[in-house]
């Protein structure tokens, strides 16, 4: 039964490691040092709920609503236009806060609201826990299903904890002004080009519903 365990790992971290919202997001609150081992936790506890539901059943939901998954797409998209702005407003600003206390002020709820929205409105997290593990580990009998979604879950813990403790080790040489414009324009033009991406999926989608 390892085996099946060591599939999941690794087909969960080849689905994890691009470069995505989430990852974008737990990296910046590890540079920042601020709750970012709590944001690694929800994310690891979000894709632990979001593999179950897709190992174990619900990918026939999301496959059978397809306006459930342009209210997805379409929010998806919202959100990271609008994320993606906030950190293009950053990289022109004249001043980038830098001081650890000035950050810290910001709220741990507005912190935690918009991991959620990072996780939970990007539609590719649907497709990827719900349509392609679903569909592989689904299929398997009860014991290897356990073991192969134990697997791809381990591959979410070890990630994100891994790049939460990584960014917050190298904060000191990353939290100055210019690596700050560096890393917020490579974060809202990632930002911008899924959201890009998924308004395409999203007006293919409109157009097969009508």
């Amino acid at each position: 039964m390892f085996s099946w365990y060591l599939q999941g790992l690794a087909l969960g971290a080849a689905m994890i490691l691009p470069l995505g919202p989430q990852n974008a997001f737990v990296m910046n609150q590890g540079i920042r040092r601020q709750y970012h081992l709590m944001i690694a936790a929800l994310c690891s506890l979000s894709d632990l709920v979001l593999i179950c539901a897709g190992i174990f059943g619900g990918s026939a939901l999301l496959m059978q609503s397809p306006w459930l998954l342009a209210l997805v797409t379409w929010g998806g998209v919202a959100f990271l236009l609008w994320y993606g702005w906030g950190a293009f407003k950053t990289v022109f600003s004249r001043d980038i806060t830098l001081d650890e206390a000035q950050i810290a002020g910001q709220g741990r709820w507005r912190i935690i609201t918009t991991m959620l929205a990072v996780t939970w409105l990007n539609p590719h997290v649907y497709l990827d826990t719900f349509v392609v593990l679903g569909s592989l580990g689904g299929q398997l009998a009860t014991e290897p299903k356990r073991w192969f979604a134990l697997g791809t879950v381990s591959a979410s813990f070890l990630w994100f904890f891994g790049l939460a403790l990584l960014a917050a080790w190298l904060a000191p040489r990353l939290r100055t002004q210019h690596a700050q414009r560096v890393i917020n324009f490579v974060v809202g033009s990632v930002m911008w080009f899924i959201a890009l991406r998924l308004a395409r999926e999203g007006v293919h989608h409109l157009q097969g519903l009508f």
